[in-house]
């Protein structure tokens, strides 16, 4: 604080609002006797020598008493102590109040001690003593007001021009809101409601100018460039045609998120947000049984595998927030998993949280985790997903996605972990890249490691240690546990918006630069959730486990990679290929047109959530599998050329696309 603003909070020693207060009470002091005597002189026709000698004598012995009785009162309802910058009703109403009480006295005590006054006198003396005292406290604000609409004449080639859709009460509270802000500078011109009761009436002065097929028109009628969403009631079908219509207009889009702003409140202006480009899917919410994920997970020691990552990360937010004993979290990526750490400390003081750096990959490293922490419920989350990378990598996708999957699959068994749910992915289904095959390779195993738990034949699973180190082996069944009776399960989904793989942000970065935005193919397409959606399946999936299943999640109907890019690029204000180029680049090894959920051999069977499904497991030779498995590791070590025709023979499902080539569609 400067020394200016210091002046200005005290004059010698005394706060600048005390002084305020004290001036008021000068004024007050005048004004109450003031309107007494105005009304004497208005009744006898404003010439003073006319006020008969017997009305003027008790007024003036009275003054004192009533000037003493009304500063009492004031001070009692605290009329020096109110912020007048910022007077309301509530000040307006204690103003009211203290008149009354005054005027009560006024009547009461001058006509009981001196003289019964004309009945003028007491009406108009009251009524001059509320307007002079109403007109000194509230010109302070009249005269603020009154610049700010000289300043916002001012600023009006500068304001934003605003189109508001929805005319209900979160509508309202919006325009409210944006009249009463100063740090706004947005003003509502028009809004939208498909309402025909309301077309052609005013909210707040605002005229209702029709539905949602006016908007295009009115867009261009009232010039418009930006347009608010405040439906939180509509369905995400009906947000996402009236959104769809906006985009077109090439207006900058604010969208308030949803009901729950609305029930505790907090709707404003700020609360908006940019419409993501996920709002234009139009899904319903996905619903999933908190009761019952919380009665799995209350109380249990879960551990998360790669929670540092997009998905990982995800799971402990939601995990955190249904009273686990204790969270640990596993990354061998120390910057993600110290960012997930300071979040989860902020938002659950509470929580009983460990983070641990470490590979999946690390044989000894994973086993000391589970023998001193022996999670119940373990989320296999750790893998490398990039498509293109793993296929210039082949044998890093095979070593950390199945070699790892393995060994933490290994110590879950070994240590009494209750359940086990690896995150797979739609690419694991009739892959044509590494990555996907990877990731069946990893199905496979969980497969395996429940049959060979139900057959009770643990033992003859091979500990795998890399370079042929042996080192102490594991024991087999820790202290308590008669039996290995972990419940190994997979979760299948498909991409995941605003993941570290998603597309969308690649395409913002390259909106934000001018373009192009690259795309493969003008008919990829893909099917997308959000990432809490995906997690909450998932958190849903690891209750319905019984052993071996492979849930697949219903990622709704599949999108156009050229379609969401053009989405964006609207959303962004720019028109496609006029503003932003879209360039195709080709398909890129290993990808596919066309992702699929389910191969075509396994069947589907359902769950108590009917966004949840469960696919039966293809058989295979378990016995071959494990051999299959230690010699691919050992060429995954050894970086062999031909990892690829080695993981083929292990994955029937697996047709690696040639090098530089697209992968075929599968029919």
């Amino acid at each position: 604080m400067d020394t200016q603003e210091k002046g200005k909070k005290k004059f010698f020693g005394i706060k600048h609002w005390k002084r305020v207060a004290f001036y008021l009470v000068a004024y007050d002091l005048l004004a109450v006797n003031a309107a007494y005597f105005l009304a004497l002189w208005l009744r006898f026709d404003c010439h003073f020598s006319a006020i008969p000698d017997r009305y003027m004598r008790p007024f003036l012995r009275f003054a004192p008493m009533y000037s003493l009785f009304c500063i009492s009162v004031f001070f009692f309802l605290q009329l020096y102590n109110s912020i007048w910058k910022y007077a309301s009703f509530r000040e307006l109403t204690r103003i009211t109040l203290a008149t009354g009480i005054t005027s009560l006295f006024q009547i009461v005590g001058i006509t009981f001690f001196w003289q019964r006054m004309p009945i003028s006198y007491y009406f108009f003396g009251m009524v001059i003593q509320y307007l002079l005292m109403v007109a000194v406290r509230f010109s302070y604000r009249f005269v603020l007001l009154m610049r700010g609409w000289h300043q916002r004449a001012d600023e009006a080639a500068h304001i934003g021009r605003v189109m508001l859709i929805g005319a209900g009460s979160a509508g309202q509270m919006i325009l409210r809101d944006l009249n009463v802000s100063k740090n706004m500078n947005d003003r509502v011109y028009c809004i939208i409601d498909d309402d025909t009761n309301k077309w052609n009436r005013l909210m707040e002065g605002v005229p209702v100018v029709g539905g949602r097929d006016d908007i295009l028109a009115n867009v261009e009628k009232y010039h418009i460039d930006k347009i608010f969403v405040a439906i939180p009631s509509a369905t995400p079908e009906q947000k996402r045609d009236i959104l769809n219509i906006c985009k077109e207009s090439g207006c900058e889009l604010k969208n308030l998120p949803g009901m729950y702003q609305f029930v505790t409140g907090e709707i404003s202006a700020t609360a908006m947000r940019d419409v993501a480009v996920e709002d234009l899917l139009g899904r319903e919410a996905i619903k999933v049984n908190l009761d019952e994920i919380f009665t799995f997970l209350q109380g249990k020691v879960i551990l998360v595998t790669g929670g540092g990552g997009s998905i990982g990360s995800e799971l402990c937010r939601q995990i955190a927030g249904h009273d686990p004993k204790q969270l640990i979290i596993f990354d061998v990526y120390e910057n993600n998993a110290y960012d997930i750490e300071q979040e989860l400390k902020g938002r659950f003081p509470k929580l009983h949280l460990t983070v641990l750096i470490g590979s999946v990959r690390d044989s000894r490293r994973i086993c000391q985790v589970f023998e001193r922490y022996r999670p119940d419920v373990v989320y296999h989350a750790a893998a490398h997903k990039h498509v293109p990378l793993m296929e210039c990598s082949p044998c890093e996708a095979v070593k950390n996605n199945a070699i790892g999957t393995y060994k933490t699959a290994y110590a879950a068994m070994c240590y009494g972990c209750q359940r086990f749910v690896l995150i797979s992915t739609d690419k694991a289904v009739n892959p044509t890249n590494i990555m996907g095959a990877s990731k069946r390779l990893c199905e496979m195993v969980i497969q395996t490691f429940d049959r060979m738990i139900r057959e009770g034949r643990t033992e003859e699973l091979p500990e795998l240690y890399e370079h042929g180190t042996q080192g102490s082996r594991m024991r087999a069944q820790p202290r308590g546990i008669v039996t290995p009776s972990t419940e190994f399960v997979a979760v299948r989904f498909g991409n995941v918006l605003g993941s570290n793989g998603s597309v969308i942000p690649l395409f913002k970065k390259q909106i934000e630069a001018g373009g192009p935005v690259t795309v493969t193919h003008p008919d990829i397409i893909r099917y997308f959730m959000t990432i809490p959606e995906a997690v909450s399946l998932v958190l849903q999936a690891g209750v319905y486990a019984h052993g071996g299943e492979i849930f697949v999640l219903d990622m709704g109907s599949p999108v156009k990679i050229d379609t969401l890019a053009r989405n964006l690029i609207k959303l962004s204000g720019f028109k496609p290929d006029v503003d932003i180029k879209i360039e195709y680049t080709g398909l890129r090894p290993g990808e596919k047109l066309y992702e699929e959920k389910l191969m075509e051999e396994e069947g589907m069977k359902t769950t108590p959530n009917n966004l949840i499904h469960i696919g039966c497991p293809i058989p295979f030779d378990a016995d071959r599998f494990l051999i299959d498995l230690r010699e691919l590791m050992e060429a995954a070590y050894e970086n062999a050329d031909d990892i690829r025709e080695r993981v083929a023979r292990i994955v029937p499902t697996y047709h690696p696309a040639d090098e530089g080539q697209p992968a075929p569609r599968e029919e």
